[in-house]
């Protein structure tokens, strides 16, 4: 099993879109890795389709096509995926599929390539979400969060609003800064690395920031710049993490928590 640590690095090496890409390719195959380049429909025909769709169709597949109380996700159908303006789901349609529950229906070819049009915005809308806007997060209580800045979750023992988050709020739009504290990492520089002492037996310590740690080895490199790699099992460690509060803290949080601590990080201008 990969340590969320060490996982986190791994992460960290490769690029978003490389995860992004390798996670579609397993729900759907090529075709859905495909359609990443494919344009979105015009807008009009969009808004026809997603009509027709609702009235037609909606009441087994849902009125945003994800799959209804009958009838499938659409999203992530395969025939869906590899439709041309109708020419794979129009047959379907048309002849419906009398042994799943689907009647046949009676549609123009326009009319099906307006169904084609909503289905293929909704399959671009889920693919591309680089493009998804994020709205207003910033809905918590200013003062319950101040409050638990320096109540439980004890913020102020390690940081002050006058002191090293002076002006963070100005620094940081909020989303930014959502991350920033839930999510700290070493690459910000004012974050400390995390620091280990190796004591073998018979050995003097040795000390330096960690740069590899599972369940076999531990490796760090000392103030001279030197790496050394020790096996786990015949030595004693002294780790100190300065972000272990940040990740205790996520198993502890509430969503008001959050929230609350937000509206008041960005009152600090």
């Amino acid at each position: 099993m990969i340590s969320p640590k060490f996982g986190r690095r791994l992460i960290g090496r490769i690029s978003t879109r490389t995860l992004w890409l390798l996670a579609l390719l397993p729900a759907a195959g090529y075709s859905q890795f495909h359609i990443v380049n494919r344009p979105s429909p015009p807008p009009d025909a969009v808004a026809r389709g997603r009509a027709a769709f609702v009235s037609t169709c909606g009441f087994c597949h849902g009125t945003n096509a994800k799959g209804g109380s009958g009838g499938p996700d659409l999203v992530r159908s395969p025939i869906v995926l590899d439709d041309e303006q109708g020419d794979k789901i129009g047959p379907v349609i048309l002849n419906g599929r009398p042994d799943r529950g689907m009647p046949a229906f009676s549609m123009t070819k326009d009319q099906i390539a307006d169904i084609a049009a909503f289905l293929r915005d909704r399959t671009q809308s889920a693919v591309n979400r680089m493009e998804y806007a994020i709205q207003d997060i910033v809905t918590g209580d200013a003062k319950a969060g101040q409050a638990y800045f320096n109540g439980a979750g004890k913020c102020n023992s390690c940081h002050a609003p006058t002191g090293d988050l002076a002006g963070v709020g100005a620094k940081y739009d909020p989303v930014a800064l959502q991350t920033h504290f839930l999510y700290p990492h070493p690459s910000d520089s004012k974050v400390k690395l995390t620091r280990v002492t190796v004591t073998k037996a018979g050995a003097p310590p040795v000390s330096g920031i960690l740069e590899v740690m599972d369940d076999f080895v531990v490796g760090l490199r000392d103030g001279e710049g030197y790496y050394h790699s020790f096996s786990r099992d015949d030595v004693k460690l002294e780790i100190h993490d300065p972000l272990a509060a940040h990740a205790d803290l996520l198993s502890r949080y509430t969503d008001a928590d959050m929230h609350n601590l937000l509206a008041y990080l960005v009152t600090l201008k």
